[in-house]
């Protein structure tokens, strides 16, 4: 039940941001265990002046093609699990789209199951 939000400067091709979702998906199904077609992400571009960031905090040295991905999920995935994603995604998209590792940053949302309704006004997996 993850819900993924891309987000990167405006320019990029309804091809490159599509892969960055595919990319965000599948790290998900089989990284995350997420089911299959739980798939609800929303990418947005961004004029540049909008899109800020620090290009260089931790020593990691950022360009204009910087992708921010925050994925909100629910809570219990391992800190090897959140390793295993972050350089799944960091690596397939470096590989697909030649996006430098250090350009994706991500960050991780985890919520209790009851926070979340998939339409009818109900809470599916509340308990």
């Amino acid at each position: 039940m993850p819900l993924a939000r891309i987000d990167l400067a405006e320019g990029k091709t309804a091809d490159y941001r599509r892969t960055i979702g595919e990319v965000v998906y599948d790290a998900l199904v089989e990284v995350m265990n997420a089911p299959k077609d739980d798939r609800f992400q929303v990418i947005t571009q961004h004029p540049a002046q909008d899109f800020i960031f620090d290009p260089s905090f931790l020593g990691i040295q950022r360009s204009k093609d910087c992708v921010f991905i925050q994925v909100t999920l629910n809570a219990g995935r391992t800190v090897d699990q959140k390793r295993a994603f972050y350089k799944a995604i960091a690596d397939e998209l470096h590989e697909r789209l030649s996006l430098r590792r250090e350009d994706v940053f991500i960050c991780l949302v985890e919520v209790s199951k009851e926070n979340w309704s998939f339409g009818n006004g109900e809470a599916q997996y509340a308990k």
